[in-house]
C-alpha cells in the first residue's frame, strides 16, 4: 500500500473513530436544538480505468431547531485530500454550506424559510432511491440550493411551495471559479472548460404543486413543477432566460415503491460564443450542459422488512435517466443504477453498480463535455458504495 493510500486510510479511520465514541444519533442540546453529522468513506472500483480506491468521502456536521413557532437548519461539508480530490492537501480544502435557513411557521400547515434552502423542484426530497442520484442533479434539478424566500403550504391532499431566489447558492472554500457549492448551479467557467461559458444566474422563480390521492391500494403523488430564471452573461453583458417545467408521480404500495418524472429545459444564453451550452458547476468542478434539452428517469424500489442479524433497513432499488438533448449533433446522456442500501449495526451503507453513457461522473467519459455536446458514447460502468456513519 503507498503512503497516499497509507494516510487516506489513516484520515478514515480516526474520524471513524472519533464518530464511533459518540452517541448514534442527533446530540439533543435544549428541547429545541439538536446538533449532529456523520463521517463517511466511499468505495471506487473500476478496473478499465485501472481505479480500486477506498478513501474518506465526507465529514459534515448538521444544527436543527425547532419551536412552535419558529425553525432553523444547517449543514455544512468538508472534503479534501482524498479521491477524486487528492489533489487538495488537508480536509477541509474543499468545503460549503448544503443548506442553512431560519423559518416562521403561521401554522402547521403555512411555514416562510429564508435563507439557503432546497429548491421545491419535481420528485423531493430526490428524484429516486439511489445515493448518486439521477443525470438531473448534474444538469441543476435535483439536491440543488439557492438563497432567498420559500414558503411551503399543505391543505389537505394539496402541497405547495413556492420560492423566489435573488440569487444562487453561496460559494464556498476550494479551487474552481465557479463550483465551489455543493448542489449543481450555472457556474463561471474554469479555464480547462472548452467552450465555457460565465452566466450569472439570479432572480429564479420555483414553484411546485402536488396532490396526495390513494388508488387501488397505491398512495400516490402527482405533481407540477416550474421555474423561470435570468442568465446574466458576464462577458457581453446580455441577459438570456431559464425555462424548466416537469411532471412527476410518486406511488407506494407496500414494500413496493414506482417514481417517475419527465421535465424540459431550454436556456437561451447570451454567451460570445455558443449558445448551446451553458456551464454549470458544483463540488470543486464546472462543466458544460447542452442548453435544450429533456430529461426523463424512472425508479423502482422495493423494502424488505425485518432485522437480519447486523442488517436492518434493506432496501433494493433500480433507477434510470435520460438526457435528451436537443441539438442533434449531440451524443444525449443515459445513466441507470441498480443498487442497495441499508444498516449494518452503527453504519448506513450504499452499493451501487453505475452504468452511464455520455456521463460525467461514470467512466472515463469526458468530465467537461459529456452533458453537453458528449463524450466518449459508449457505456461505462464503475462499482461506487457510500459507507456513513451518523451521529
Amino acid at each position: 500500500m503507498n503512503l497516499q493510500h497509507t494516510r487516506l486510510n489513516s484520515i478514515f479511520a480516526t474520524l471513524l473513530a472519533i464518530g464511533l465514541a459518540l452517541p448514534a444519533s442527533a446530540v439533543e442540546i435544549t428541547d429545541n436544538l439538536d446538533l449532529g453529522g456523520a463521517i463517511r468513506g466511499r468505495l471506487d472500483y473500476d478496473p478499465d480505468r485501472d481505479l480500486s480506491k477506498f478513501s474518506f468521502d465526507t465529514f459534515f456536521l448538521t444544527a436543527d431547531y425547532h419551536s412552535d413557532t419558529w425553525i432553523a437548519a444547517a449543514k455544512y461539508r468538508f472534503y479534501g485530500d482524498a479521491y477524486p480530490f487528492d489533489y487538495t492537501d488537508k480536509v477541509g480544502d474543499i468545503s460549503f454550506a448544503e443548506y442553512a435557513w431560519v423559518g416562521y411557521k403561521f401554522s402547521p400547515e403555512q411555514q416562510l424559510q429564508v435563507g439557503q434552502t432546497p429548491i421545491p423542484f419535481g420528485l423531493l426530497p430526490y428524484f429516486g432511491s439511489t445515493f448518486f442520484e439521477s443525470l438531473g442533479n448534474v444538469i441543476g434539478l435535483e439536491d440543488t440550493q439557492n438563497i432567498g424566500f420559500k414558503y411551503l403550504q399543505q391543505s389537505g391532499d394539496w402541497d405547495l411551495q413556492a420560492a423566489y431566489y435573488p440569487i444562487p447558492a453561496e460559494q464556498g472554500e476550494g479551487t474552481s471559479r465557479g463550483g465551489r457549492t455543493y448542489g449543481t448551479n450555472v457556474a463561471t467557467a474554469d479555464d480547462y472548460v472548452v467552450d465555457g461559458s460565465d452566466n450569472h444566474e439570479q432572480d429564479i422563480f420555483v414553484g411546485r404543486l402536488a396532490r396526495q390521492f390513494e388508488a387501488g391500494g397505491w398512495k400516490s403523488e402527482i405533481g407540477l413543477s416550474g421555474l423561470a430564471s435570468t442568465l446574466e452573461n458576464q462577458d457581453t453583458d446580455r441577459d438570456g432566460h431559464r425555462y424548466t417545467a416537469a411532471l412527476h408521480f410518486s406511488g407506494k404500495h407496500g414494500a413496493w415503491g414506482v417514481q417517475a418524472q419527465a421535465a424540459r429545459q431550454q436556456m437561451t444564453p447570451k454567451n460570445p460564443g455558443d449558445d448551446r451550452l451553458v456551464t454549470f458547476g458544483s463540488f470543486d468542478g464546472t462543466f458544460n450542459v447542452a442548453a435544450k434539452g429533456n430529461l426523463y428517469l424512472a425508479d423502482l424500489s422495493y423494502d424488505i422488512a425485518g432485522q437480519y442479524g447486523w442488517l436492518s433497513g434493506i432496501k433494493l432499488y433500480a433507477n434510470y435517466s435520460l438526457f435528451d438533448k436537443d441539438e442533434s449533433a449531440f451524443q444525449d446522456s443515459q445513466r441507470f443504477i441498480a443498487g442497495s442500501s441499508f444498516s449494518f449495526g452503527p453504519l448506513w451503507i450504499a452499493l451501487e453498480w453505475l452504468h452511464g453513457k455520455n456521463d460525467p461522473y461514470i467512466g472515463g467519459s469526458s468530465y467537461t463535455q459529456s452533458l453537453g455536446a458528449g463524450g466518449s458514447d459508449r457505456w461505462e460502468n464503475q462499482l461506487y458504495s457510500n459507507i456513513g456513519y451518523y451521529f
